[in-house]
């Protein structure tokens, strides 16, 4: 892999979209204290995408919270004719994913927490496979995992050393 290509924020229009919160509650001897963890995909639609989590008191504030966490997280994801360059399989904790470029038209085929992702990072055709845990947590880290692993053609003439025509050709 070529590393993690961060991003800075700055002059970036980014969308959120929310994919989870959760409702925790701390049993003390006062009573019941509820708390709230909410989980937030950002993405400028054009390869730019970022995951990140807040917890607070209020729903509000931990939405907030996770979108400035998801800012600090981007990452730049070659995109390919509103698609992906080859197929990813991508792993975090007990969730597996699975994706892979579509012809155009297709759509993204891809359910809840990944569908965010695939769409906050600008993708519009796309076969998507979540296998094991359906934790939304763990989905969309294994999701960005199998987005980081993406590379174009360029990418990896570059890391070869040989012209972009050669990748093809062998």
């Amino acid at each position: 892999m070529s590393g993690i290509r961060k991003i800075k924020t700055s002059d970036l229009e980014l969308k959120d979209r929310l994919v989870a919160i959760n409702r925790v509650t701390k049993v003390t001897k006062g009573g019941r204290t509820f708390s709230f963890s909410a989980i937030v995909v950002v993405g400028n639609e054009d390869g730019i995408v970022g995951h990140g989590l807040g917890k607070a008191g209020e729903v509000t504030a931990a939405i907030s919270k996770a979108i400035e966490d998801a800012k600090k997280n981007l990452i730049k994801v070659p995109i390919i004719n509103k698609t992906i360059p080859h197929e990813a399989y991508g792993k975090y904790g007990a969730s597996k994913v699975l994706i892979k470029p579509a012809s155009s038209g297709t759509g993204v085929k891809a359910g809840g927490a990944m569908r965010a992702v695939l769409e906050s990072v600008g993708i519009h055709d796309v076969l998507a496979k979540s296998l094991g845990s359906s934790n939304p947590h763990n989905v969309v880290k294994a999701t960005m995992n199998a987005l980081m692993q993406l590379r174009d053609a360029y990418a990896v003439a570059a890391e070869r050393g040989i012209e972009v025509d050669k990748v093809f050709n062998g």
